[in-house]
Formats: structure tokens, C-alpha cells, sequence
């Protein structure tokens, strides 16, 4: 993603685009290990772009893209403790959140 802002849950589990929920990076991450993983996750997707170019793994370089994001608390198991389930990737309209997407058209 871009550093464009995107509107984010009011419990800052997710942002959204285009109708769908993405988790956010876990806020507890110290601020020099975020950045160090979203340079890490950069390298990785500059990986796969080459690799898609025949310059490399295609497969190892998706690999470290999983590890960054899992890192990050992008993907994986969820970084919240108070067992809400995961509704990454989901359209907002079919999780609770819907009301709250919906008065964001308004």
C-alpha cells in the first residue's frame, strides 16, 4: 500500500479499500522494528516483481512478502488478545463493521 491514508475501524484493527477490510500493522510493534519490517517487506516485493521479470524466485521471494506481513501482524494469527475473530481481507458490508462503512459513503 501507499502511505495514502486510508479510513481505519474505530478499533484500529483495519483499514479500508475499495469496500474491503485489510488488518493494520500491530500497534505495539516498536516503531525502529516497523520500520525495519516495512523495509524488509519492500525488498520482498521488489523481489517478486524482478522474479516475475525472470530475475530471481518467484516463490522465495512471495515467501519473504508472508514473512514481513506476518511479522507486521498483517497476516497470521491475529495481534489483539480479546478473542474477536479475523475479518481480514472481507468485505465490510458482511462483518460488523458494515454500519460503520456504510456512514463512511455518507
Amino acid at each position: 500500500m501507499s502511505r495514502r491514508s486510508y479510513p481505519t475501524t474505530p478499533d484500529g484493527r483495519y483499514f479500508i479499500v475499495a469496500g474491503r477490510l485489510w488488518r493494520s500493522t500491530n500497534p505495539a510493534l516498536p516503531e525502529a522494528k516497523r520500520l525495519r519490517l516495512v523495509d524488509e517487506l519492500m525488498d520482498a516485493r521488489r523481489a517478486v516483481k524482478d522474479a516475475k521479470a525472470g530475475k530471481g524466485d518467484l516463490k522465495a521471494a512471495r515467501a519473504a512478502v508472508d514473512a514481513a506481513k506476518v511479522a507486521l501482524g498483517e497476516r497470521g494469527a491475529v495481534w489483539w488478545d480479546d478473542g474477536a475473530p479475523d475479518y481480514n481481507r472481507h468485505l465490510a458490508r458482511n462483518t460488523p463493521y458494515a454500519d460503520w462503512a456504510t456512514a463512511l459513503k455518507r
